[in-house]
Formats: C-alpha cells, structure tokens, sequence
C-alpha cells in the first residue's frame, strides 16, 4: 500500500505508536509523533485516530495512566513522584486524567488494592537508584579500590593485638 491512498498505512502509524509505548514518560508532541510516522502533523493525527479508533494524545495519555496504576499498585512512592515518573508535568491534570479513565482518583486507586490485599511495594528509593543511569565520570571502583590509612573494608578480621600490648 502507498503512502497516497485513503486508508491509513498502519505500519508507518505502527512507529509512532511504538514511540509512545517506548517513550511515554518523555515529553511527546505531535511533531514528535508524526516525524516518527513520516506524516504531516495532521495527517498523521487523522491517521493515527483511524487505525486506533483515539487520538494520539489520548492514547499517549492513556499509556501514561496504565503505567501509573502499576506503579501505584507496586512501588511505595507519593502521587507526585509517579505523576513525575510517567511524564504529567501537572499533579492535578494526572489527578484529573486518572480519575477519568480509572474511576477512581490516584489515591483510592492505591488504598483499594493494599485493601485488597496486593503484594508489598517495592520501595521508592529502590525503584529510583534502579531507573537512575550510571554516571559515566564515576568509575566503579569498589571491587578494586583497598582502604587507606586504618580504614576497614566489610569482612576484614581484626587485628590481632600483639603480645604484651594492651
């Protein structure tokens, strides 16, 4: 099928869809999507809405809010850090958007799956550090590195106090 016809290419449609999946914590515009596609904004965005049957907004909203409720049902971190980690900028458009979609606000959403009983939360500090990229000027050296001057690494014995000292 060519790119001229009237029914949408969805295999062109299909990499900007992708890019939302991979991407959505990012901030996506329509540009950005469409560049994906090789469309026009416009014709990308009617396009998109006939292979998909929403918007490219909607579904990148919709992808961000999926995401939420898996983060809200498993990490132990605040509303706000998860608006942030799926790509809200605003804690009341998420808080609103959200309870759009769900039914419920961020909040209820929560305290209706740790009453029904879900799996403990994996701690926020744990999931950040585990998201948070190396730092490329901070080799690791902490298999390599020896302590100095009366430092002890983890493991190490004692001294052993010679004869005669205290």
């Amino acid at each position: 099928m060519t790119r001229g016809t009237s029914r949408p290419p969805v295999a062109y449609v299909r990499r900007a869809r992708d890019l939302i999946d991979r991407d959505y914590a990012e901030p996506l515009d329509l540009d950005a999507m469409a560049a994906a596609a090789g469309f026009s904004r416009f014709h990308f965005a009617r396009a998109f809405r006939a292979a998909y049957g929403e918007t490219p907004a909607a579904y990148l909203t919709r992808r961000r809010v999926e995401r939420a409720k898996d983060l809200l049902r498993s990490a132990n971190l605040t509303v706000t850090e998860i608006c942030h980690l799926v790509g809200f900028t605003s804690l009341g458009s998420f808080s609103s958007r959200f309870t759009e979609l769900v039914g419920l606000s961020p909040s209820a959403y929560r305290e209706e799956h740790v009453r029904r009983g879900g799996p403990p939360p994996i701690p926020g500090c744990f999931l950040m550090s585990w998201a948070r990229p190396p730092t490329p000027s901070a080799p690791d050296t902490a298999s390599t590195e020896k302590p100095t001057d009366g430092a002890r690494s983890y493991g190490s014995p004692e001294p052993l106090a010679e004869e005669g000292t205290p």
